[in-house]
């Protein structure tokens, strides 16, 4: 054994069983995910000016609808990332590095076969997409195109899910913001190359989208299997043992369904915007990518929720589940509440470097405030959802997230008609608070089921 391999393994030694939650500790996860997670919304930033560039609304709500429809594709599978992190992290409470790998090993190899699925069903998803959106025919010809080239990316962007969830699990958050920062930063140069320099437009975009994805899925499959311990390798029967597969596909068909409505409930605000126009439709695209920021911004907390909660239940060790908790909480409010007064006071600067539509600008204005509450009122939505991962509770997060949904849709239903966009908005607002108070008022049972002192 080197002196690098035995400082590695005696690290992991000594970070199994109980440990203390700091501000630093937390920091240390959310601070780089946060930062990676940045990249995201401001790619959304750099293919929504560059489309918007272009001075037509219809290439505005083309790229808008193809965007919708791979959330709905893509972030379906995020139970890949979700699920990887928190059995990475209750493995790592534990300190027991050969489960690590075995999950890794699981979850990329689910994550290659559906990418490949995707891309095979792809004909069938464009037609369904575009009946479910139902734009006009000339939006629907720029979906189209944005669609073909983008699906190509699918096992590459499944893969990196994969991947993330494993170094988050760890709690390795600059490993995963190196990787957030190749696949977007890549991205954001091609597009800008491509899709504006020349002038491929939407196609280049998605052209952009495709390389940074496969750039950063080799990148992160090349770090993460370089510092394996080969000692400690899964044989193939431990790695798809019947106990450990059908655990792992149970919690992957819990977040799917909840990550299934979540984008549901998105898909339901693009299809009633729709309805309400073009020019609505691409008012509402612009801010929604001003609600991603927040969005981003406040997963890095939930990150670290995550890969600590997981941790503690892992060690069984309630005190850093309950310092977690409290202190993530504390964090995430507080900053949650400072991104809307931002968005308050420099909204619209953002909205006019993102279009140059003066009718889009005019509307997108009037919304702003509705978008920009959204971090306060989905503040407590993404805390919960880094807690009910890290602790693999996937039944109840199901089970709430489709509560949220019904109560949303009832929203929307009496809301609408009378208030236009604003009722859209306002409902949006109502179920990303819904769906933080209904999982935090199953915390304090689910903690005390699962740290029950040994009889």
């Amino acid at each position: 054994m080197t002196a690098a391999e035995s400082l590695e393994r005696n690290r992991d030694a000594s970070e199994a069983g109980p440990f203390h939650v700091t501000n630093r500790l937390i920091f240390s996860i959310a601070l780089p995910m946060t930062l990676g997670f940045l990249t995201t919304p401001l790619l959304g930033l750099v293919d929504t000016a560059v489309v918007g560039r272009l001075g037509r609304a219809e290439l505005l709500a083309g790229l808008a609808i193809g965007a919708v429809m791979f959330d709905l594709i893509f972030t379906t599978f995020n139970f890949l990332r979700a699920s990887t992190t928190g059995l990475v992290a209750q493995a790592y409470g534990r300190g027991d590095r050969r489960e690590q790998q075995a999950v890794f090993w699981r979850s990329l190899v689910i994550a290659l076969v559906s990418g490949v699925a995707i891309i095979l069903l792809s004909p069938l998803l464009i037609a369904a997409g575009l009946w479910l959106m139902g734009p006009d025919a000339e939006v629907a010809a720029v979906t189209r195109t944005y669609f073909l080239y983008r699906i190509l990316s699918g096992p590459a962007a499944l893969a990196n899910y994969a991947i993330l969830g494993f170094v988050l699990g760890r709690g390795e958050g600059s490993i995963g913001l190196f990787l957030q920062t190749i696949i977007n930063g890549t991205n954001i140069v091609l597009s800008i190359l491509l899709g504006l320099v020349l002038g491929w437009g939407v196609a280049g975009v998605a052209v952009g989208t495709v390389a940074g994805e496969a750039i950063g899925a080799l990148a992160g499959f090349a770090i993460v299997y370089g510092r394996f311990d080969k000692r400690d390798a899964p044989d193939w029967a431990t790695i798809f043992a019947g106990e450990r597969l059908k655990a792992l596909l149970g919690l992957n068909r819990d977040i799917m369904i909840r990550s299934f409505v979540l984008l549901a409930a998105f898909t339901l605000m693009t299809r009633i915007g729709t309805s309400l126009g073009p020019v609505t439709l691409a008012a509402n695209a612009v801010l929604m990518t001003i609600f991603l920021v927040a969005g981003y911004y406040l997963d890095g907390l939930a990150n670290a929720a995550e890969q600590l909660t997981g941790r503690s239940i892992g060690a069984a060790y309630r005190p850093a589940f309950d310092r977690t908790l409290r202190m993530t909480a504390l964090w995430s409010l507080g900053l949650a509440a400072l991104t809307t007064l931002a968005f308050l006071a420099f909204g619209n600067v953002l909205v006019d470097v993102l279009t140059t539509a003066p009718d889009v600008r005019e509307l997108a204005y009037e919304y702003m405030p509705w978008a920009a509450v959204t971090a306060v009122t989905g503040a407590l939505a993404f805390l919960m959802d880094g807690v009910f991962i890290g602790a693999t509770w996937s039944r109840d997060m199901r089970n709430m997230m489709l509560a949220a949904f019904l109560a949303y849709c009832a929203a929307l239903t009496i809301l609408v008609p009378v208030f236009g966009n604003h009722g859209l908005w306002a409902g949006l607002n109502l179920f990303l608070l819904m769906r933080g108070l209904f999982l935090l008022m199953l915390v304090p049972r689910r903690a005390a089921q699962t740290f029950r002192p040994a009889q």
